[in-house]
């Protein structure tokens, strides 16, 4: 087959840099044109959409891409491939250069495999482009595979020898590329119904944690701007070439670029929305830009800029946005769409200097600056931009600003949190109803406020018994019917000690004793944290653990488990003493007895009339959510730790090259387990391999995964995986007292990960417990 690439982009293939994501994304693009054709076709896909991405797990690796698309006929793979050919429309497509292939996958490795079938055909076709064989004819080799099931259709693509610095990108960073994805095809991933998975994990849509349709602020008392600004601008209809890409000025029959007739009128649409996030972040800030649903522009903040046609030099450029407080960052947002805004060849940027880019950008933001003193000369702003920066352009605490707060300040770092809470899927975080309570909150606490300094300020009857200590007169004896004589009578006289009796010691007073407790104590970073409920406020708390030494004791000289510090606003320091009886000789949790005492706060700010266990239960619930005692929660701890052991454990046998060696010691039936799992995960192309590398680990099942601690110690104790000493121990009975002390928290740990539908109250306590436990012992961990 040969793949002579056009001469036309020859120039610019080595211009062209690619991240690995970009590599990975360019390979995706093409099977969702081919899934988008399917769905405007109106043509039943019983089969679904589906793109299985399988990551290299060794520098040695293969990187393969698959779909379940139509497949291709020889003649439109051999032009599929060939350099610089582009078969898709210009203005429909995601693959809009046919060059994206070539060079997405020479930078990946040096050979590529291509096959593709169709429904009914007899096999796998294919071709081989080896970048070390190819001469100067270009011719590349065809290759085909049997085929098991005649009704079998799509595409793969393998590329294998690849180059280190990227394999070893693409191996250790599966998350962040799902997450890159997740982010680049959100759109397409929520409004159509494909499914892309990478290293056998699902891609999740990264969603906008924006305010609701409903929510708005009033500027000056009156203005109503709201939070989410729709926009849907038709523009007037273009003529567009088909083959170049370019939009036509005037009305001739060829493009005035490339001089090709193929030209075509062309719907032309700004669309989307602008809107305000409900949190404060540093760098997720800022307007999202697609073409045909995919993200050209992520967080862009070019729009927060004005171009000062006036401006001397080095000042043409003017940042509006943020303003106030700008090392806090920002929180506006939006997401365009520009299907007729031609982009680069990369697909990170847009043509700047295209006339379709500025229009874009004279709707969105207006020509005149967000700030109106910073050029009188110019008219209001009125664009959609300008409207939301009135609004929102100031992050101060409570309804003006839809900012959630403690009564005192915003609570940027806990929305950070929500937001993150938003991204994972967290039912309750999925509107924004939480935010709105927490703005609600601060402005009832801060109305409170205001009305106790007004209480204060009115002067109260005078405590007459006080009066009487000061003025010396003696107290609990009856007054009424005595004179006292006036104040500037009375004579205070103290006498002296007797020689024989020695002055009393300075008593400590409460806050030095609190600040030694907390001089010598150490943060508990869990139980740090806001704690508290909608219906009774919340309180930011600051845990610290007391050091062996003395006990905690409360005003009266009494030991206590728990000592509340109540400093200004809503802050609390929380003293825990570890050595008390409640916790040495009863095992209670912190956490236990930590609630029960800021119930009692909290039951006496909100004048609350519940019970003692109805407000425990429910600070609880609402603050120390991930502490549910339930399979699925303990259960997705457990798969989270298993998988991060599995890559310390892959990691290991890489390093030693004893994967053949760890691989022998799985059972018949644990190896049929592993090939099913790989072929489940569409890692299909690994089977073959098994043994061969480090794959298998990712795969074989989590109790075959404590037996090969077990059976091959040295290759993981020692800090190689677990930090437990094994080589240099002395004697046989140390040497399984310590490989006992991780073993048996992982069979835990594997067992609950692999059953954990049917766990018991006690068997989910014990896990949990092997989960901190086995933590410890992980290397970089702790």
């Amino acid at each position: 087959m040969k793949i002579t690439p056009s001469a036309r982009v020859l120039s610019m293939l080595g211009e062209i840099d690619f991240d690995e994501w970009q590599c990975v994304a360019e390979l995706v693009d093409n099977p969702f044109d081919d899934f988008l054709d399917i769905l405007r076709s109106g043509t039943e896909w019983p089969g679904g959409f589906t793109v299985s991405v399988t990551l290299p797990s060794s520098p040695k690796g293969v990187l393969e891409v698959r779909d379940t698309g139509r497949g291709m006929s020889y003649d439109r793979l051999a032009r599929a491939v060939r350099a610089g050919w582009s078969g898709n429309d210009m203005h429909d497509k995601l693959g809009l250069f046919g060059m994206g292939f070539n060079i997405s996958t020479a930078r990946l490795g040096r050979r590529t495999r291509v096959l593709t079938t169709r429904a009914g055909d007899t096999e796998w076709i294919g071709v081989e482009i080896d970048l070390d064989q190819i001469k100067d004819d270009f011719e590349a080799k065809d290759i085909t595979e049997p085929k098991s099931d005649p009704s079998q259709h799509g595409t793969r693509i393998i590329v294998d020898r690849l180059h280190r610095t990227r394999a070893e990108w693409l191996r250790r960073n599966g998350a962040s590329l799902r997450n890159t994805l997740g982010s680049v095809y959100s759109w397409i991933l929520t409004e159509h119904p494909f499914d892309l998975y990478v290293g056998g994990t699902r891609v999740k849509p990264v969603r906008h944690c924006r305010w609701g349709d409903d929510r708005y602020v009033l500027y000056n008392g009156k203005e109503r701007i709201p939070a989410y600004i729709e926009i849907d601008e038709k523009l007037q209809d273009g003529t567009a070439c088909r083959d170049c890409g370019e939009w036509q000025i005037g009305s001739g029959e060829v493009c005035s670029v490339c001089g090709s007739g193929n030209l075509t009128v062309r719907e032309r649409r700004i669309h989307g929305w602008l809107g305000v996030q409900r949190y404060l972040d540093k760098t997720e800030y800022g307007i999202d830009f697609l073409r045909n649903g995919r993200k050209i522009l992520r967080w862009d903040k070019q729009l927060f800029t004005w171009n000062n046609p006036e401006g001397r030099e080095g000042d043409e450029e003017v940042p509006e946005y943020p303003v106030e407080l700008a090392h806090q960052g920002g929180r506006l947002i939006g997401e365009i769409h520009l299907d007729h805004v031609p982009v680069t060849y990369q697909k990170d940027a847009f043509e700047y200097g295209d006339r379709s880019w500025l229009a874009a950008v004279e709707l969105l933001r207006g020509v005149a600056p967000l700030q109106p003193k910073r050029a009188p000369g110019y008219p209001e702003n009125d664009s959609p931009l300008a409207l939301l920066f009135k609004g929102f352009r100031r992050n101060d605490a409570g309804l003006r600003y839809l900012v959630p707060g403690d009564g005192h300040k915003p609570i940027h770092k806990d929305t950070r949190e929500w937001g993150r809470k938003f991204q994972a899927g967290a039912p309750e975080f999925q509107t924004d109803e939480h935010w709105w309570q927490a703005v609600l909150r601060h402005e009832e606490i801060k109305k409170r406020g205001k009305e106790a300094k007004t209480a204060a300020s009115v002067p109260a009857q005078p405590d007459e018994k006080a009066v009487e200590e000061a003025l010396g007169f003696p107290t609990g004896m009856p007054t009424s019917g005595m004179t006292r004589p006036a104040s500037r009578s009375i004579t205070l006289a103290t006498p002296a000690p007797a020689a024989s009796v020695s002055l009393k010691e300075k008593k400590e007073t409460r806050s030095e004793r609190l600040a030694r407790y907390e001089s010598a104590a150490t943060p508990h970073a869990y139980l740090s944290r806001p704690f508290g409920h909608p219906e009774l406020g919340h309180v930011k708390v600051r845990t610290l653990l007391l050091k062996p030494g003395e006990p905690l004791l409360d005003d009266h000289g009494l030991p206590v488990p728990v000592l509340l510090d109540q400093r200004s606003g809503n802050e609390v320091t929380a003293l825990v003493d570890p050595e008390h009886s409640a916790y040495r000789r009863f095992g209670a949790d912190y956490a236990d007895l930590l609630l029960v005492e800021l119930a009692a706060v909290l039951k006496v700010r909100a004048r609350s009339d519940w019970s003692p266990s109805q407000l425990v239960a429910a600070i609880r619930a609402e603050s120390l959510q991930d502490s549910a005692l339930d399979g699925t929660t303990v259960g997705a701890e457990a798969r989270d730790l298993l998988a991060e052991i599995r890559e310390h454990v892959a990691e290991a046998l890489d390093r030693s090259g004893g994967y053949t060696t760890a691989y022998g010691h799985l059972t018949h039936e644990e190896k049929i387990a592993t090939e099913e799992e790989m072929i489940a995960a569409g890692r299909v192309g690994l089977v073959g391999r098994l043994g061969q590398d480090s794959s298998f680990v990712h795969h074989m099942p989590a109790l075959a995964l404590v037996r090969l601690v077990q059976a091959l110690p040295e290759q993981f104790m020692d800090g190689a995986v677990f930090r437990g000493p094994y080589a240099k121990v002395s004697s046989p009975s140390g040497k399984a007292l310590s490989l006992a002390r991780v073993t048996g928290c992982l069979a835990d740990v594997a067992t609950l990960g692999t059953f954990a539908a049917g766990a018991t109250a006690q068997h989910l306590r014990r896990a949990r417990l092997s989960i901190a436990l086995l933590r410890d012992e992980l290397v970089g961990e702790g």
